[in-house]
């Protein structure tokens, strides 16, 4: 295999899915919390979140320029990493009188929860990883 076919797609690990329990709140029939299904994301899924959340806001002298909103994008960013449940389900969604999957995140979890599961689909997509850890790991 040449070095350079390291990189082809072919080669290249899927994307990652994980179990992550969210919350002690949400519970089986034997009272046991139920995991959520995560999975990490392509860059051009997470450029989608970040283009959605960006807004065009006019500035002294009429310029125009993007401004993202940071909760709306991890917000997005979250619907994007959740396989189960389906948070765009809308029987799921009328179960809290809510419409839209990030809307129904905001409703379902408490601060902490939802932070929590922030944190976790930020390690899983790579925003939680220093370059010079993964040097020093290739390097090792």
């Amino acid at each position: 295999m040449t070095t350079l076919s390291y990189f082809f797609a072919q080669n290249a690990e899927p994307n990652t899915e994980m179990p992550f329990v969210v919350s002690l709140r949400f519970k089986d029939e034997k009272g046991e919390p139920v995991a959520w299904t995560l999975r990490s994301m392509s860059e051009v899924e997470n450029e989608q979140c970040r283009k959605s959340a960006t807004k065009q806001v006019k500035g002294k002298g009429g310029v125009v320029t993007p401004e993202i909103d940071f909760n709306e994008y991890t917000a997005k960013l979250i619907v994007a990493s959740v396989v189960y449940p389906d948070l765009k389900n809308a029987e799921l969604q009328q179960s809290y009188g809510v419409m839209g999957a990030e809307a129904l995140l905001r409703k379902m979890l408490l601060p902490g929860e939802y932070t929590g599961l922030l944190q976790q689909v930020q390690t899983l997509n790579g925003f939680n990883q220093d370059m010079n850890e993964l040097v020093n790991e290739v390097k090792n």
